[in-house]
């Protein structure tokens, strides 16, 4: 009897051994069918975000189609090319004491720039200026025209009344930024076309912004001339020009993107018989707008795409600007957590868009601690998702890196494609015929604004590389982006002493 029991409970335990062994191979079987499915995302993700040169190129040719249509007509491409009268860029020579006003939001900022005509080539810090910024009360937002202007008069009269003595110099001249949609009509005048940023001053649209400003800065008893009302990328390029002649285009890649650069007047067909003194004329793009059938886009860029207040619209700049990667990111990591338990239990902040922000997406990437605790941190605090595992902050890491290096490819590709379209790409422009070895480039310069550009090493390195790639190494030695700070103050001051009575 003892023996039977001995063998009873010699095979009960084999039995339980079996068992807890089938669970744990289960268990493993499970973990990798999740792991799989984990990676299957990972590589859908890649292809669908996939840039090879040929791509690229095709891009670029997309590009300069576009840029040729948007010009021929109002309405002919997704690509606005709207005019901004500005043909006479600052070159250094420039004299005198000039202001800006950029109203960009719920900010507004007024600078002073001290001109002594000597370009200084190392670096836009080396122009003097002052600068005050002040926050826009919430109920000026809504209120009236004269409401918000007077206000922004008055801030302006207080900023010139420091100057102590010096306030009683003759008339200033005066540059505004004015970052909402307006259809420009003169180098200083421009219409309003529509409220954005939380603002709604329903008796301003359609009216001239710059003289709503001009008949403030008049009711102030302030001698001051609206000279120049531009977009920022145009203060970038005047800023860009200041510094180095061979400017022709600048870029603004942070939150937003925008492009403008420098068209030759006779190729502006919507706008036969328009002289300017210099031959030339600043056309801002508005490329946010920008779409090919070539570009990559995945199935997270179309939900995203579908899920915002302006579907449809501004493409590009849904897959290229720092407003948007973060969210893209998220969306991804998403989608992991659905189909595995890789992140643990799925965190009701995965569904909360835009919660993770550019910047730290970029932490997250360009975390090179040896267990990614960068990564760990931003999960934890931004998704509240806990002890992550070093794979999956692996894979995090990773999903950061395509989306990142996607943006950057093709915001290069985008550089490529102003190129082209002016000659500055080694083909010989949009209509080609002349093969590199017979072309002679000239040194060109592109003026480049933005957090996502500046601040964000890996994007930078992935935009240089695809330059180079695109326009192959002897080409693209003599393309050089050069970093700016604010064209939005000191070029539209800039531009302000360009066109100075």
């Amino acid at each position: 009897m003892g023996r039977t029991v001995v063998v009873g409970v010699t095979v009960s335990l084999a039995v339980a051994a079996c068992a807890v062994a089938a669970l744990v191979v289960g268990e493993r079987v499970r973990g990798r069918k999740k792991w799989k499915k984990v990676v299957n995302v990972l590589r859908e993700l890649e292809e669908g975000c996939e840039t090879r040169v040929e791509r690229l190129k095709q891009v670029v040719d997309a590009m300069a189609v576009e840029m040729h249509a948007g010009l021929a007509s109002e309405g002919g491409s997704k690509l606005k090319m709207l005019l901004t009268f500005v043909d006479n860029l600052p070159n250094g020579t420039e004299r005198g004491t000039y202001y800006a006003l950029h109203l960009g939001g719920t900010n507004f900022r007024v600078l002073r720039v001290h001109l002594d005509g000597q370009r200084s080539s190392i670096s836009e810090h080396e122009v003097e200026h002052e600068v005050e910024r002040q926050p826009v009360p919430q109920h000026l937002m809504t209120s009236t025209t004269e409401d918000l202007f007077d206000f922004i008069a008055s801030s302006l009269k207080e900023f010139i009344a420091k100057e102590g003595d010096g306030s009683k110099l003759d008339r200033r001249e005066l540059g505004f930024t004015f970052s909402f949609p307006v259809k420009q009509m003169s180098v200083s005048s421009g219409i309003l076309i529509k409220w954005t940023k939380g603002f709604s001053i329903v008796n301003m649209v359609g009216r001239d912004v710059a003289a709503c400003l001009q008949d403030a800065v008049t009711r102030k008893g302030l001698d001051v001339r609206v000279a120049a009302l531009v977009n920022d990328t145009v203060g970038t390029l005047a800023l860009g020009h200041y510094h180095d002649a061979d400017t022709v285009a600048a870029i603004i890649i942070g939150t937003g993107t925008n492009a403008c650069y420098l068209e030759r007047i006779d190729s502006i067909i919507k706008c036969q018989g328009l002289l300017t003194a210099s031959g030339h004329m600043v056309v801002n793009m508005e490329w946010g707008n920008f779409w090919s059938s070539h570009l990559p886009r995945t199935v997270y860029d179309i939900d995203l795409d579908a899920e915002s207040p302006n579907p449809n619209d501004q493409g590009f700049e849904k897959m290229i600007s720092g407003m948007y990667l973060g969210d893209i990111v998220r969306r991804v990591i998403l989608r992991m957590s659905l189909e595995s338990d890789l992140f643990g239990p799925i965190s009701p902040k995965l569904s909360a868009p835009f919660i993770l922000r550019t910047p730290l997406m970029a932490v997250m990437h360009e975390d090179d601690s040896p267990d990614l605790r960068e990564v760990a941190r931003i999960l934890n605090d931004i998704f509240e998702i806990k002890d992550v595992p070093l794979k999956a902050r692996k894979v995090v890491v990773k999903v950061c890196d395509v989306v990142t290096r996607r943006a950057a490819r093709l915001a290069a590709a985008g550089i490529v494609g102003i190129l082209k379209k002016i000659g500055r790409d080694g083909s010989g422009g949009i209509t080609g015929g002349r093969s590199r070895s017979d072309m002679k480039m000239k040194r060109t310069v592109v003026a480049i604004e933005g957090g996502l550009y500046s601040s964000y090493t890996m994007f930078k390195e992935y935009l240089h590389e695809a330059l180079e790639e695109i326009l192959g190494e002897d080409i693209a030695k003599h393309v050089i982006l050069k970093v700016t700070e604010d064209g939005s103050g000191i070029g539209t001051a800039l531009l302000a002493a360009s066109y100075s009575s």
